[in-house]
């Protein structure tokens, strides 16, 4: 690719990603000529990869984007006013568009801006250089800071100074590392690295939300360990995840070819207290709850049928399974595999009886109804979970009549 890593403009020609090309977006475009598209798109076109969503940036201000398209029929949404952004639907994409802006101040969390007409002055205020392209609908990139070279090259670095850059957003210092998994190859920018290393220590004042925010699309990545080695290195993890201490059963999910899923990597690079992390990371309820169900014993990968039936009937399968895959990262013998699909495949038995159950046989209502449903779980689970309604009511009657 053409283009020096300078302040350089490079312009070059690549194939628009097929979204421009949809009725409803070529539409958009035709109403908003100056516009251009951004960000993650212009980057993912390049790498080759799919492009999730479109963003575009124009010189126009955002009450005339705004007034140009409801002229022409279509629904704008002011999600950012403040900052220049509107939102349009074309067809059923949202299309995100954002008048050029320059930095006026920012204080690590929030940014006063300007409108401007200078394109380069608004990629200058990106974070990466790999986020600071743009892209005509045919095709057209421009590249003001090396880009696209860094792309092709793995690296990741900071548009201009970098702790200039992370002093203007904190986050920034986390989002080197959530590109860096995704499309760093090698050693990580020494720069960045050192201004990282120094901001670490006011990562702290982030938000908890905005935190696991980052830390869920790090850990979301293929492979996310290097980016976790070097967050290490540089100290950021133990401000921003001090709970993380097993290194080596994040690197053996990956190696097991576990699936990427930030919760379950979560649990096997932090395995202390998942209630204490939960709170402390805001996580929602499903995320604490799967994060607690994770831990707790799983049957040997040998176990027979009757055994995983006993484990099935007192926990969720997708739990039985993160406690399989987080026992083959941290080394357990066995053919955890195989166990995971004998898991996937049984059927979760459910106890057949209820209290009513034991009312009706003649067991009056109080403690003993507890006690009676109790031992009749225990008897059915010893079975291996195969008493069916009619057994266990046959068992209630030997329990009533004393037999």
């Amino acid at each position: 690719m053409s283009g020096a890593a300078s302040a350089g403009e490079a312009v070059f020609r690549a194939a628009p990603p097929p979204a421009l090309a949809e009725l409803a977006v070529a539409r958009l475009l035709a109403l908003l000529p100056k516009a251009r598209l951004v960000g993650g798109a212009v980057r993912d076109t390049l790498a080759g990869r799919p492009v999730a969503d479109l963003d575009l940036a124009t010189p126009e201000r955002p009450e005339t984007v705004s007034a140009r398209l409801a002229a022409a029929g279509l629904r704008v949404i002011p999600t950012g006013l403040a900052h220049g952004t509107v939102t349009a639907l074309a067809g059923s994409r949202p299309v995100e568009i954002t008048t050029l802006r320059r930095d006026v101040e920012t204080d690590g969390r929030h940014a006063t801006v300007a409108f401007t007409e200078d394109w380069r002055e608004d990629a200058a205020r990106r974070d990466f250089t790999i986020n600071a392209m743009s892209m005509t609908p045919e095709g057209e990139v421009h590249d003001w800071f090396g880009g696209a070279d860094d792309l092709a090259a793995g690296r990741v670095r900071f548009v201009g100074d970098p702790g200039t850059r992370i002093a203007e957003d904190r986050l920034r210092a986390l989002r080197f590392f959530r590109f860096l998994a995704r499309y760093g190859r090698g050693e990580p920018d020494p720069a960045a690295l050192d201004a990282i290393a120094a901001a670490a220590p006011c990562l702290g004042a982030l938000s908890a939300e905005r935190v696991w925010g980052e830390l869920k699309r790090i850990l979301a990545a293929p492979d996310p360990v290097a980016a976790v080695a070097a967050m290490r290195a540089s100290g950021v993890l133990a401000v921003v995840l001090p709970e993380a201490s097993d290194h080596a059963a994040l690197a053996g999910l990956v190696a097991a070819r576990a699936p990427a899923d930030p919760l379950l990597r979560l649990a096997a690079l932090a395995p202390g207290d998942p209630a204490a992390l939960a709170e402390r990371l805001r996580l929602s309820g499903a995320e604490a709850q799967r994060l607690a169900a994770a831990r707790g014993p799983i049957p040997p990968p040998g176990a027979d049928d009757a055994a995983l039936r006993r484990a099935l009937a007192d926990t969720a399968t997708a739990a039985l399974i993160d406690r399989a895959w987080l026992a083959e990262a941290r080394g357990a013998p066995g053919d955890w595999a195989c166990l995971r699909a004998r898991l996937a495949a049984l059927p979760a038995p459910s106890f057949p009886l209820g209290g009513a159950d034991v009312v009706a046989a003649g067991i009056a209502p109080g403690p003993a109804v507890g006690a009676a449903l109790s031992s009749l779980r225990r008897w059915w689970l010893e079975g291996g979970c195969v008493a069916d309604r009619s057994a266990c009511l046959k068992r209630l009657a030997a329990l009533v009549s004393g037999h």
